[in-house]
């Protein structure tokens, strides 16, 4: 071979990138269920389609083993081959505490969609859709360069759509689906729009690379740079239902199966505030005077009409529980965006508080959906009245929503809740925010009526067996009734479907776990996660 072709030949061969598959794993799984699922229902009988559910199980619980290799250390794969420090693909300290949220969060939404899939939901196609979103969601935190955040997100949101509007001839789940993709559609835009700004500006996608470019643009870019993060910002605003653009929560959480809507509280955030902490803290931090400031205004108002929404809902109105978590969710996001906005002002440390937080409020928000889809099984509407007496009737998930509700309020015994929020307080405190910190505290109260609210609701004593016949209209007794004495009956309580109990079994016991190890997802707010 003449030294021509060797030399070409080499060039060639320097080109091939090789991949590492042991940190690809957990989405690559996730992604390889998903299409075996699809083909897989095509060829079952009606009478087998719950095996589907069993597979996305096992494929779930695959996924989360793949996590276990790479729990220490930092592993690169997809790197410049001129440049092999700009990568695509790094499966870190932080990736793996977020794989691990979001492949444990979709795992949980599986087990509470089990009876659903069974009974109202076509199966095939809700668990292609959960598992393709669940890849696209562990796909996101381990992305180091814009195009793959980009697709990472909407192979995340996209399946979530269909999701929202899985309950055929259902009213409020097409309008939710609709105004979901509406929206979310328009955000995407916004940010493919800020993307190419940044890329026009620095001409490179990877995110170290920006950082670096971003630090010395020309004079005559500066006004496209600027432009392009803050359009950018404005696309992950949305994600995280961060106000004003928290419009589309209510009305999507109540319309959408609430399994569905459990996964979007918390994977669905998860994806959100994860590409907020990468875009703003590797990639923008040249700019961090243009997002820290715009972040906290962003997390003060967030939390703030997310509380004061969820103060006013009334008790007796339809879906009245669900709205509740809605709103506690967009109040839950401006707690989480403040320790990001810190970060502008003392350094990258601080969004570890919000993975901590995010761990927190994870486990104890899904089980909180999970004891509400037990509610809806036999009361549909699912308002907060219904859970009167709850705790008369099914003690141990009273006790474990009241345990639930109070670490989302961060009172005791929910001791993780509480040290989540002091983490939290703190982060801002240190940054120089104390206005920020004060608005948190103020809100922290506000929110602690309606979680006491609930909580009270749940060891009241059941209405007795005539009110509901006079809140109808019906006098509880007649002429020709009154002198036989009314026997009480004591409702007949359904059997808890198995998946349902052990998701809510599961979240209980992480949830006393955290709370007994604290530790376990604080340390993440004291050391380096990138």
């Amino acid at each position: 071979m003449t030294p021509d072709v060797t030399t070409a030949a080499a060039g060639t061969a320097s080109l091939v990138q090789s991949v590492d598959w042991v940190a690809i794993a957990p989405p690559l799984i996730a992604a390889a269920v998903a299409l075996f699922v699809l083909l897989a229902d095509l060829f079952l009988p009606p009478a087998r389609k719950p095996l589907l559910g069993w597979i996305t199980i096992a494929g779930l619980v695959a996924a989360l083993a793949a996590l276990v290799p790479l729990r220490t250390g930092s592993r690169s794969t997809f790197c410049l081959t001129a440049n092999p420090d700009a990568c695509s693909y790094t499966a870190d300290q932080f990736a793996f505490v977020i794989q691990a949220l979001v492949l444990g969060g979709a795992l949980l939404t599986a087990l509470l969609s089990m009876k659903d899939t069974e009974e109202k939901l076509p199966a095939g196609e809700f668990w292609f859709l959960l598992l393709s979103s669940a890849a696209g969601a562990a796909l996101l935190p381990a992305a180091r360069d814009l195009a793959t955040l980009v697709v990472a997100l909407e192979v995340a949101s996209l399946p979530a759509f269909a999701l929202v509007g899985l309950k055929r001839g259902d009213r409020l789940s097409s309008e939710a689906a609709l105004k979901f993709f509406l929206s979310s559609v328009t955000a995407t835009a916004v940010m493919l729009l800020g993307v190419s700004f940044v890329y026009a500006a620095t001409g490179t996608l990877h995110l170290t690379e920006i950082a670096t470019r971003l630090a010395d643009v020309p004079g005559q870019l500066g006004t496209v740079a600027e432009t392009g993060v803050v359009l950018t910002l404005v696309g992950f605003a949305f994600k995280t239902a961060a106000a004003p653009f928290h419009f589309w929560v209510p009305d999507t959480y109540v319309g959408a199966p609430l399994p569905v809507a459990a996964y979007l509280s918390v994977v669905g955030k998860a994806v959100g505030f994860s590409g907020l902490i990468l875009v703003t803290v590797i990639a923008f931090p040249a700019y961090a005077d243009v997002w820290g400031p715009a972040l906290a205004v962003l997390a003060a108002l967030t939390m703030t009409i997310g509380n004061a929404a969820a103060v006013r809902q009334a008790a007796s109105r339809a879906h009245s529980a669900v709205r509740l978590l809605a709103w506690s969710s967009v109040g839950q996001a401006g707690y989480l965006l403040v320790p990001i906005a810190a970060a502008a002002y003392s350094g990258d440390d601080k969004v570890g508080a919000t993975v901590a937080y995010a761990l927190m409020y994870a486990v104890v928000n899904l089980g909180a959906f999970a004891v509400a889809a037990l509610v809806a099984r036999g009361k549909p509407l699912n308002r907060l009245t219904d859970y009167r007496g709850l705790y008369a009737e099914r003690p141990l998930a009273a006790l474990a929503l009241a345990f639930f509700l109070l670490c989302l309020a961060g009172l005791p015994p929910g001791i993780i809740g509480l040290f989540a929020k002091v983490t939290v307080f703190s982060a801002a405190v240190d940054a120089g925010l104390g206005w920020l910190a004060v608005v948190m505290a103020v809100n922290v109260v506000v929110a602690l009526y309606y979680y006491l609210r609930w909580t009270a609701i749940l060891f009241r004593s059941p209405e007795s067996a005539d009110e509901p016949s006079e809140a109808a209209g019906e006098p509880s007794g007649t002429a020709g009734t009154s002198e036989i004495p009314e026997i009480p009956v004591r409702p007949v309580r359904s059997r808890v479907p198995a998946p349902l109990a052990v998701a809510i079994a599961l979240t209980a016991i992480a949830g006393v776990v955290l709370s007994g190890l604290p530790q376990l997802a604080l340390h993440f707010a004291s050391v380096t996660l990138f």
